[in-house]
Order: structure tokens, then C-alpha cells, then sequence
């Protein structure tokens, strides 16, 4: 069997690397609360085009999609249960 050692350098590059993987999660929180604010524009925007055109069936964003992105992001980060 070979054992493996891990010297100061690469426990160093490992360390940078964690620290990296885990700053990305701040990152994205960051973008999230971007997200919510533009969704509720959109959302007031949406009431404010139906109020105007009350016999309209257009779409003013896409919402299913958007629902879609949501839905791929929380399967993204559910942790699989196999492992």
C-alpha cells in the first residue's frame, strides 16, 4: 500500500481551494438578494402592464422558466442521498 503524505504545499493549495469553494456560497447569497429585488419589480411591473391591458394573454416574463431555474437549484443543492 503507498502512503501518500501531503506536504506543506499542497495542504496549503487545498486550504486556498476550500476557502475559494466556500466564498462562492457568500457570492451567491449576494446574487440571490439581487434576484428577489428584481423579481419584485417584475412583479409589480406585471401588474401594473395587466391593470393597463386587462384582456390580455401576453406574457410579460417567464415565469415557468424562471420557476424551472429555482426548481434545478434546489436539486443542485440537495445532497444525494446514496452517498
Amino acid at each position: 500500500m503507498y502512503k501518500y503524505r501531503i506536504n506543506e504545499n499542497d495542504q496549503a493549495k487545498a486550504e486556498k481551494f476550500q476557502k475559494g469553494r466556500i466564498d462562492a456560497f457568500s457570492d451567491i447569497e449576494k446574487q440571490l438578494v439581487d434576484v428577489v429585488k428584481t423579481i419584485r419589480q417584475a412583479k409589480i411591473e406585471t401588474i401594473a402592464y395587466y391593470r393597463d391591458n386587462p384582456d390580455t394573454f401576453a406574457i410579460v416574463y417567464g415565469t415557468d422558466l424562471i420557476q424551472d431555474y429555482l426548481n434545478d437549484i434546489k436539486i443542485l443543492l440537495t445532497p444525494d442521498k446514496d452517498e
